[in-house]
């Protein structure tokens, strides 16, 4: 049991606030993260040592708030703008539209994984690039060229919409 103390005690707060930086909920956060820390404890034979703790316990954490909004029927505002492209175009003017901003999540949603994942963590998390890294386990350099690419992707994919 005292294993799981030092988890709890080591991770606690990053899982907490990697479900604040997604859900924008103090209380959703707290729920989800006990659930997190009592489903790693249930499920701590699948940990096969692969990846780090703290990844292994956040990729818990996403799911079970994919579960939540799945069930709760939410749907994840964009509440932080989207840089500039390379081009000097700015898609954040375009989200004052709803259905353009339903557009860019149903392409958001569309990308491949870990395109998909590290945008959503770094724009609509407002995490920063370098903890994107460790939580992936990856270097800093993996995460910015993964973040720009699936901002490039997704720019292409409005951009095919358009007359």
């Amino acid at each position: 049991m005292r294993d799981f103390d030092a988890i709890y005690q080591q991770y606690g707060k990053i899982i907490y606030f990697f479900l604040l930086s997604l859900s924008h909920d103090e209380t959703l956060a707290e729920e989800l993260t006990q659930e997190t820390m009592f489903r790693a404890i249930m499920n701590i034979s699948s940990f096969r040592g692969e990846s780090k703790m703290s990844v292994w316990l956040c990729q818990i954490a996403k799911n079970l708030y994919y579960e939540w909004q799945k069930k709760n029927k939410r749907t994840v505002q964009i509440n932080e703008a989207i840089a500039q492209n390379e081009d000097g175009c700015d898609i954040t003017d375009q989200l004052v539209d709803q259905d353009t901003a339903g557009r860019i999540l149903r392409h958001l949603h569309g990308l491949d994984e870990p395109y998909k994942e590290v945008f959503m963590l770094h724009v609509l998390g407002d995490i920063p690039l370098t903890q994107i890294s460790q939580l992936f386990g990856k270097s800093d350099s993996w995460a910015r060229v993964t973040y720009y690419r699936a901002k490039i992707m997704l720019t292409a994919k409005l951009e095919e919409e358009e007359p």
